[in-house]
C-alpha cells in the first residue's frame, strides 16, 4: 500500500491552514539571518547533500533539518550539523535563516516559517529531484486533488492559488538544459531568472572523477547496502515510478516472477527492486531467491550514487532513464498503461520520445528484452546509444560541476539581497 497521495496530503494541508496562518504572523516578528537551513524529502542525501558539501567548503555551515530519527542519525554520522524540522528549534532556525534549501517541498524544512520576515524574504532554493518526464506542479491535475471533497472545482482552484504563491518565492531553481527548464517554469510557476540552466547537483557524482573511480565507490556503497554480487555478477536496477496512491499494475505473477528469475540464473545477473520513496510494491518473489534484493529508500535514501554500479535499468516513468544517460546505461522500458498514465497524469511531450517504440508491456516481454541486452553485444550497444542520446538532449552540463554553478547563483542572490538592506547614502534626501 502506497505510503502518501496528493488527495491525502492536500487534505492535511487544509486542516493545517490555521498553523500557516500562524507561523506566518510570527515569522513576521522575526529577522532573518544570514544562516543556512537544508532539508531533504528523500533523508541525508540527494542534491541537497552535494550542496552541503559545496557550502562547508566555501566556509558556509548550513543546518540540516531532519524528519526522521534515521536522518538525524546519518546526519550524525557523516558530521552533518543536524536538529529536527518540526517543534520550536526547527521552526526558529527557519524563520532566521537567510537561506533555505529544500528538494521536494518546503515541508523538507519547517514548513510553517518559511516566508517572509520583518527584515525581509529568505533566498529559498528548490533543488527538485529529477528532470520531469511525468507532468508535476502546476501542470498536472493529481497536484489539486484532494480526499476532502474531491472533484469540487472551487477547492481545487484554491488549492492551485496556494501553490502558486508558494512557488512565487522560490529564488532559484537549477535545470538540467533549456529543455528541462521550460518543463520546471511551467510546473513551479517562475521564470527565466528563477530557473537556472546549471544543471543539477545532485547527478554531480555521475560526471565527476574518472569512470573507474566512480564504479569503485558505488559497488562499495551497493554492497554494504544488499550485501555482496558475486565478482562478474550483472546487476540490474528495477525502479518503478510513483503511481500517487494507486497500486503499482507491473507488479509481477507468479509466472512473470519464475521468467525473471530464470533469465537471472542463466545470464547470472542480480535484480535489484527500487520502489518509490513515496510508495510501496510487493516486489517479492514466490520462491525466495539471492537473485533478487531490496534496494528501496529504507535501505539506501539516494540511489545516485549507486548508480555507477548497475549495468542495466528497467523503469516505465522514472527520471531515472534521463540521470542513467550520463552513464551511457542501457534501459528496458516496461510500462503496462503508457496511455491510461498519459490521460489521468500526463507526460512533457510524448512517452515514446523517451521510450521507443518497443515498451514491454508486461514482464514476460521486458524479460525476453532484459535477457537480450545482457547476452548481445549489439544489443546492449544499441540500447546504451539510446540512452546516451536522450542524456545530452536533457543535461546540458557533464562536467561535474553543477553544484558549483548552483553554489554561486545563491551566493549571487543573497549578496543582492544583503545590498538592498543596506541604505544608499546617495538617496537621502531624494523625492
Amino acid at each position: 500500500m502506497a505510503s502518501f497521495s496528493f488527495r491525502a496530503g492536500n487534505a492535511g494541508k487544509l486542516l493545517r491552514i490555521p498553523l500557516y496562518l500562524l507561523g506566518r504572523l510570527g515569522t513576521g516578528l522575526v529577522p532573518r539571518g544570514r544562516g543556512w537551513v537544508i532539508g531533504c524529502g528523500a533523508g541525508i542525501g540527494d542534491g541537497a547533500l552535494a550542496l552541503w558539501r559545496a557550502a562547508v567548503d566555501a566556509g558556509i555551515q548550513p543546518l540540516w533539518l531532519t524528519g526522521s530519527a534515521r536522518e538525524q542519525r546519518d546526519a550524525a554520522a557523516l558530521g552533518i550539523r543536524a536538529i529536527p524540522k518540526g517543534g520550536l528549534r526547527g521552526w526558529w532556525a527557519t524563520a532566521r535563516a537567510g537561506v533555505i534549501v529544500v528538494t521536494h517541498g518546503f515541508g523538507d524544512v519547517n514548513r510553517y516559517a518559511t516566508a517572509g520576515t520583518c527584515s525581509g524574504a529568505p533566498v529559498l532554493v528548490q533543488l527538485w529531484h529529477g528532470i520531469p518526464l511525468k507532468r508535476i506542479g502546476l501542470d498536472s491535475p493529481a497536484t489539486v486533488q484532494s480526499a476532502f471533497l474531491p472533484g469540487f472545482v472551487p477547492l481545487q482552484r484554491l488549492l492551485g492559488a496556494l501553490y502558486r504563491g508558494q512557488t512565487a518565492r522560490i529564488r532559484v531553481l537549477p535545470a538540467a538544459s533549456d529543455r528541462s527548464r521550460g518543463r520546471l517554469e511551467s510546473a513551479f510557476g517562475l521564470g527565466v531568472g528563477q530557473v537556472l540552466v546549471t544543471g543539477e547537483p545532485r547527478v554531480d557524482v555521475l560526471s565527476a572523477g574518472d569512470p573507474a573511480g566512480r564504479r569503485s565507490r558505488a559497488i562499495t556503497l551497493r554492497d554494504a547496502a544488499i550485501g555482496p554480487v558475486a565478482e562478474g555478477a550483472r546487476v540490474v536496477l528495477y525502479a518503478p515510478t510513483w503511481r500517487d496512491g494507486a497500486p503499482d499494475p507491473a507488479v509481477p505473477t507468479p509466472a512473470e516472477w519464475a521468467r525473471v528469475v530464470d533469465v537471472l540464473e542463466r545470464t547470472d545477473s542480480v535484480l535489484l527492486v527500487r520502489s518509490h520513496p513515496l510508495g510501496a510494491g510487493e516486489y517479492l518473489p514466490p520462491v525466495p531467491t539471492d537473485r533478487v534484493r531490496g534496494i528501496g529508500p529504507a535501505v539506501v535514501p539516494d540511489i545516485t550514487p549507486v548508480l555507477p554500479a548497475v549495468d542495466v535499468l528497467v523503469t516505465d516513468y522514472s527520471s531515472l532513464a534521463y540521470d542513467v544517460g550520463l552513464l551511457s546505461m542501457p534501459v528496458v522500458y516496461l510500462a503496462p498503461d503508457p496511455e491510461e498514465y498519459a490521460a489521468a497524469r500526463g507526460f512533457y511531450g510524448s512517452y515514446a520520445e523517451v521510450a521507443g517504440t518497443d515498451v514491454a508491456p508486461d514482464w514476460t516481454s521486458a524479460a525476453a528484452q532484459l535477457e537480450a541486452t545482457l547476452v548481445d553485444d549489439t544489443e546492449r550497444e544499441r540500447r546504451a546509444g539510446l540512452s546516451h542520446a536522450l542524456s545530452a538532449r536533457m543535461h546540458a552540463h557533464r562536467d561535474g560541476r553543477n553544484t558549483a554553478r548552483v553554489l554561486a547563483a545563491i551566493l549571487s542572490r543573497t549578496a543582492d539581497v544583503a545590498s538592498a538592506a543596506v541604505p544608499n547614502p546617495a538617496s537621502k534626501g531624494t523625492a
